[in-house]
């Protein structure tokens, strides 16, 4: 079985070749971006089996289909819920959701063995995924953090809070009204709570609401400096490998 992973974000590819490897499938390559992706499928024969995470470093995945004809079957690797996904989903052998799970991974991997011939034209209407992306379904993320104050509990909405930070081994909440909170949780914890067209981890100490920027500033070594409009207890500085993914979240 020739198996490509199409993933931007390189870790992430990373632990799904290893996951593979436990199963005993070997990755032909691995992609980065959509650019990337069209260059060597123009070049290289098509593989049995692509995983393809939907959002590119320069773009969404399907504007590779909409520049060659790909004639393989497809496993989703997608931060969407399942709901938003229904209306392509019978397109493609399955999808995972982020964080995978070695498990799901095993049974999509054998529901291609099982079910599907080794080669498979698929066409996906682009037009109904676009406008998913643009207004995906609600996938639970985190609507407000339950805070103990002292005898009672505090009840802090998302939307009024500027960012999240980690201090002296602590992870807190800073708020619109100029208040910090401490959290039962860690800042990796949160990646997989807080929406992620609102908040952005800049680096490994910091998450920034994007309602809350109020300044954007370059700073030493290719970095920015971020001023928020409360929040003014420490720099905030996005990390110079985050750079260019915070310019296109920004966007």
């Amino acid at each position: 079985m020739n198996v490509i992973i199409i993933e931007d974000e390189k870790p992430s590819a990373r632990r799904l070749q290893r996951m593979l490897n436990t199963l005993r499938i070997e990755t032909q390559t691995m992609l980065h971006s959509v650019e990337e992706s069209i260059a060597w499928f123009q070049n290289n024969e098509h593989p049995d089996l692509i995983f393809l995470d939907i959002q590119l470093s320069d773009g969404l995945s399907f504007e590779i289909f909409e520049a060659i004809e790909i004639k393989s079957a497809i496993i989703f690797t997608t931060a969407y819920d399942e709901y938003a996904l229904q209306a392509f989903k019978h397109n493609s052998i399955d999808y995972l959701l982020k964080p995978i799970d070695i498990d799901e991974l095993s049974e999509a991997v054998n529901k291609y063995k099982a079910g599907l011939p080794q080669k498979q034209t698929v066409i996906l209407d682009f037009d109904d995924i676009k406008k998913l992306l643009v207004n995906p379904i609600d996938r639970g993320y985190k609507k407000r953090f339950s805070i103990k104050v002292g005898q009672h509990l505090k009840l802090i909405y998302i939307d009024d809070i500027e960012c999240f930070y980690s201090e002296n081994k602590g992870t807190y909440l800073y708020t619109t009204e100029g208040r910090n909170y401490l959290l039962d949780t860690t800042l990796e914890q949160l990646e997989n709570e807080l929406e992620p067209q609102t908040f952005f981890r800049i680096n490994r100490k910091f998450f920034v609401n994007i309602n809350a920027i109020k300044d954007m500033i370059s700073y030493t070594n290719s970095r920015l400096q971020i001023k928020l409009n409360s929040y003014n207890e420490q720099e905030i500085i996005v990390a110079r490998e985050r750079v260019k993914d915070f310019k296109s979240w920004l966007e």
